[in-house]
């Protein structure tokens, strides 16, 4: 199921309480939407927050029969974009695991709409354990297929950085899960960094966790945050500093962020005109039984024309 997880550039968050302002989020181009039932919401109002989340879900997927274990039509592929309206896919921060709250989120929201599950303050491989198992049991009682809803472990501590490797292999539904080094949050307070708009304090740390994803086999991860709302001049550098590194995309706090994050993580006309120029030259290289070639200048073989291709599937897919 992880192979089939989309490329998503945009991550938006949105607080749980205002699901009104998914529209912002999509007029904004949001490729997703990360519904937040545990920062952005007070205590107070975490169970209404949850209700209404799960009835933004229900509306995604067109099931009206929230509480009754029965679902709408599932979304085509694992967690698929297309299972949210407007082409943008939904998912849900829930609450930590370590209370009911969390389990309850899960069983709220695990619905043919949502593409994922955002879990803060995951410690280890153990506390992905639990979720997927959780989140097998919702959609088996949903009817969904088992791994349709993808699971993004947020990295929040200096044992879960650490940690990187193992909790990325630790359940096959885990995807986009990447380095998420905001101004002023959680790993700033782990690591001890002092935070720059250059990034040179983390780039070590992105780069070491980008690694062990990669090697544990998880599809499209992604990066972030870039808190100062005004600065989209930084952010812009910092996008493409992830882009650099191999990150697919960044996560986003402000509808602002999305266009500059979708720009720097989308080829522009002129790399996929270069790609579709390589793989004609390697094709017909290959043709006249050669396995490498010069092309523009560089020595290019089958290997970048596989990327290549790949990079215009993507492209493709979300135009």
């Amino acid at each position: 199921m992880s192979s089939d997880r989309p490329p998503l550039r945009s991550l938006l968050f949105v607080p749980g309480n205002r699901t009104d302002w998914l529209v912002k989020a999509r007029a904004a181009g949001a490729d997703a939407a990360i519904l937040d039932l545990e920062d952005a919401v007070p205590s107070a109002g975490k169970t209404a927050a949850r209700e209404e989340v799960a009835r933004a879900i229900a509306g995604a997927s067109g099931d009206t029969a929230q509480g009754t274990g029965e679902s709408g039509d599932t979304a085509p592929g694992a967690g698929g974009v297309a299972g949210a309206a407007g082409g943008m896919a939904l998912f849900v921060r829930v609450n930590p695991l370590d209370g009911w709250g969390g389990a309850e989120d899960l069983r709220a929201v695990a619905r043919a709409g949502l593409a994922g599950v955002v879990l803060p303050k995951v410690a280890g491989p153990a506390d992905v354990i639990v979720a997927d198992r959780l989140l097998t049991w919702c959609e088996r009682e949903n009817g969904l297929p088992e791994g349709h809803i993808a699971l993004v472990p947020l990295l929040e501590s200096a044992a879960a950085l650490r940690g990187a490797y193992e909790i990325a292999g630790a359940a096959s539904r885990v995807a986009y899960l990447g380095a998420v080094t905001g101004k002023g949050g959680d790993v700033e307070q782990a690591v001890g960094y002092r935070w720059t708009p250059g990034g040179a304090e983390t780039l070590a740390l992105r780069s070491r966790v980008l690694l062990d994803v990669r090697a544990a086999g998880v599809p499209c991860p992604v990066a972030g945050l870039w808190t100062p709302i005004a600065d989209l001049d930084g952010l812009r550098s910092f996008a493409e500093q992830n882009r650099a590194l191999g990150y697919e995309g960044m996560m986003a706090i402000h509808p602002s962020h999305v266009p500059v994050i979708n720009e720097v993580f989308s080829p522009t006309a002129e790399e996929l005109d270069r790609y579709e120029r390589m793989i004609a030259a390697v094709e017909h290289a290959q043709a006249a039984g050669a396995g490498a070639v010069t092309f523009e200048g560089d020595m290019v073989d089958e290997a970048m024309a596989a990327r290549a291709r790949a990079a215009l599937r993507r492209a493709r897919r979300s135009n």
